[in-house]
């Protein structure tokens, strides 16, 4: 990573190249934290508003911000702590309901959309062969949905569809670098490329990355986040996990004396997370939780924000017009893919998993926001690796054709998806949900923290008077909270049903976890274990899909569905 300052700046550091570095990382978060303040004041996109300033920092006089943005600094560097914080708030009971349908489009569909940019590239751009314009189709098939998932969470959009985007997401970037690795392959002068040779190629990648992230992040939540109490080490331990997972993988041949084979990273980090996020974090304190959430959170902001930051500065806009046929073909391959992609595959989906089938507003949105970023951007820079397989000026069509399509996603998409979801009538957040919630949350943190006085109580770290000041505090405060969740709620009858289901499924949970215990602890035998629990798992079957349609906005008449409260969907 090589970063540099102004002249002054260099100056004042000592003319050392680590201190510019670190002078220049200084003036791009502060750049970023005021970009944050003035987009929240005007409403308009964060990550949209980063790239358009970092194109705006390129016309700075020479000198004055230089940055070198390698392939490694974003692939290695800056991506795996944004999938490691994604995959941490996906709820795997979820992500599995729609795994089918995520799979589908992650690697059927970046193989379809990769073939069919590639093939548009290949007949319509002059002088791009078909194995790199194969390369370009699989970089540029990877979705970013990190602007478009910033809408979702702050207008309200259901947990149904920001799981398919997320997902898919999540895994595409995957198979889109593994499906990059192999064509390039295949471009190597000698390579002898079969179609049965690739696809073990791509099993062996995909499956391994995807097995180095489940058992690095199995031995970590559930050896040392359930075993250890020390939020801080916790925290640096999942830091090792995002980045150690994916050196792991790539690093993996070495290893084993194999130094040409590769697993992917990108999978690994992505399991990862996922283990922690669905087994670590249930083993922690309170106060762990608390502080990986906001340290994540944290990291989270200033990775992104460097990243679309970094974006706006290495497209240079001014070399865009020269290519702009070539630009053109690759926006319009990757708008056709995705066409196919989203309503192709999703009718597919609809066939083959009819209960589960994705309705046609959720596809406007998959498809209007395919957004792409950070691992197409890395993947065309890594371009220059090839220079044995791709002449330069190859490579910088490529690359240029990359930029152009990035900043078409997030300037166009990117500032046009919200009005789309509103449109779609798929913003369902009203006032009186956020200030429900608002309040939910408040008595559910207020209770969380007496919890965890009466637990520190108990153990004798906290004195009896002390425990007794603070934990009179904490009764006051959810006294009052509770009596405004009363109030709020009878001048909102009509968020009766949603906090029915919320309730009525934490409830389910509760009782299949005690009937766990109960079997742990010999009171009941196997045969009960199983009988009780696919009772508790048929009701809960029923008011999830509820819960589901309700996010949707779609009514069960109008998915030609009727369903009673505790029959499963199956039995439909």
């Amino acid at each position: 990573m090589s970063l540099s300052a102004s002249p002054l700046l260099a100056a004042a550091a000592g003319d050392s190249g680590l201190l510019e570095s670190e002078v220049t990382i200084i003036l791009l978060l502060g750049v970023a934290a005021l970009v944050a303040v003035v987009a929240r004041v005007v409403r308009f996109p964060f990550t949209v508003a980063l790239v358009v300033v970092g194109l705006g920092l390129a016309f700075l006089p020479e000198g004055f911000l230089e940055v070198d943005v390698s392939a490694e600094l974003i692939l290695a560097v800056l991506v795996p702590p944004l999938l490691f914080e994604g995959t941490l708030h996906i709820s795997w009971r979820r992500f599995r309901a729609d795994l089918p349908a995520i799979v589908l489009f992650a690697v059927a569909g970046t193989l379809l959309g990769s073939l069919v940019v590639g093939t548009l590239v290949h007949q319509f751009v002059g002088d791009v062969p078909w194995a790199p314009a194969l390369a370009f189709g699989a970089l540029i098939s990877a979705t970013d949905p990190v602007a478009v998932i910033a809408f979702f969470r702050s207008i309200g959009v259901s947990k149904r569809l920001t799981i398919l985007v997320e997902g898919e997401s999540l895994f595409n970037d995957g198979v889109s670098f593994v499906i990059f690795t192999l064509a390039l392959g295949a471009a190597a002068p000698g390579a002898a490329f079969t179609l049965g040779g690739a696809v073990g190629e791509f099993i062996l990648i995909s499956f391994g990355g995807l097995a180095v992230g489940v058992i690095t992040g199995y031995v970590v939540s559930a050896l040392i986040l359930r075993n250890l109490d020390d939020h801080l080490v916790e925290t640096a331990v999942t830091v090792a996990l995002a980045f150690g997972s994916y050196l792991l993988a790539e690093e993996f041949g070495v290893l084993i004396g194999y130094p040409d084979t590769h697993l992917s990273g990108i999978l690994a980090v992505v399991a990862a997370g996922l283990m922690v996020g669905n087994i670590g974090l249930r083993n922690t304190s309170p106060t762990t939780r608390l502080t990986l959430q906001n340290f994540w959170e944290f990291l989270s902001f200033v990775v992104n924000s460097m990243v679309f930051l970094l974006l706006g500065l290495e497209i240079d806009i001014t070399e865009l017009p020269a290519e702009w046929f070539a630009v053109g073909v690759a926006v319009a391959a990757i708008l056709l893919a995705r066409l196919l992609v989203v309503y192709g595959l999703g009718t597919v989906h609809g066939w083959f998993q009819p209960e589960r089938r994705i309705p046609t507003r959720y596809k406007h949105v998959m498809y209007w926001g395919g957004l792409r970023g950070a691992i197409s951007v890395g993947l065309a820079l890594s371009l220059v690796a090839y220079s044995n397989v791709l002449d330069a000026g190859l490579i910088a069509r490529l690359q240029l054709m990359t930029f152009g399509v990035v900043l078409f996603t997030l300037l166009v998409q990117g500032l046009t998806i919200e009005r789309l979801i509103r449109r779609m009538g798929l913003a369902e957040r009203s006032d009186a949900a956020q200030e429900l919630q608002r309040r939910q949350a408040r008595l559910y943190a207020n209770r969380a923290a007496k919890r965890e006085l009466e637990r520190l109580h108990d153990e004798g770290v906290l004195f009896r008077d002390l425990w007794a000041a603070m934990n009179k505090h904490y009764e006051g405060e959810i006294d009052v909270n509770r009596a405004a969740l009363r109030h709020h709620h009878q001048s909102h009858p009509e968020l009766e049903t949603d906090m029915y289901l919320t309730a009525r499924l934490d409830a389910l949970r509760a009782e299949r976890r005690a009937l766990q215990d109960a079997a742990r602890r010999g009171l009941i035998s196997e045969h009960v274990l199983e009988e009780l629990t696919l009772e508790v798992n048929n009701h809960l079957a029923a008011l999830e899909f509820m819960e589901s349609d309700a996010e949707q906005g779609e009514a069960v008449a109008t998915e030609g569905s009727d369903i009673a409260l505790d029959d499963p969907p199956a039995h439909r």
